[in-house]
């Protein structure tokens, strides 16, 4: 039974850093990928990022792209996603997913929930102005 838990959320202020991790238990060698989604109130959740853990190859959303990144520590079944910049519209709660094995053949980003096994209780990040 995969366990994911979500750390790092706060409170920041506009233009600073936070960096959240997910540590995840009952990984196995067969793990895929993880990824990092977020959801704000009355909104969808919404891809973020994606990485793979055999390789570490990353593909992240972009609306994003540049201000955040995603990497893995495989020693430590921990995957972390590094946020600059933030902005008042990042607050949101924030997933940590995983993805058991690859279901697509060829050059793919899994950006679909379904997509997705398991998940985490998520972590609250809000950011005032």
């Amino acid at each position: 039974q995969v366990q994911l838990v979500e750390s790092g959320g706060g409170l920041v202020q506009a233009g600073e850093s936070l960096k959240l991790s997910c540590a995840a238990s009952g990984l196995s060698s067969s793990t895929y990928a993880m990824a990092w989604f977020r959801q704000a109130p009355g909104n969808e959740r919404e891809f973020l990022a994606t990485i793979l853990w055999s390789d570490g190859a990353s593909h992240v959303a972009d609306h994003v792209k540049g201000r955040f990144a995603i990497s893995r520590d495989n020693a430590k079944n921990t995957v972390h996603l590094e946020m600059n910049n933030l902005k008042p519209e990042d607050t949101a709660v924030y997933y940590c997913a995983f993805k058991r094995s690859r279901t697509h053949i060829g050059v793919y980003y899994y950006i679909y929930t379904y997509e997705y096994d398991n998940w985490g209780q998520g972590t609250q990040v809000t950011v005032s102005s």
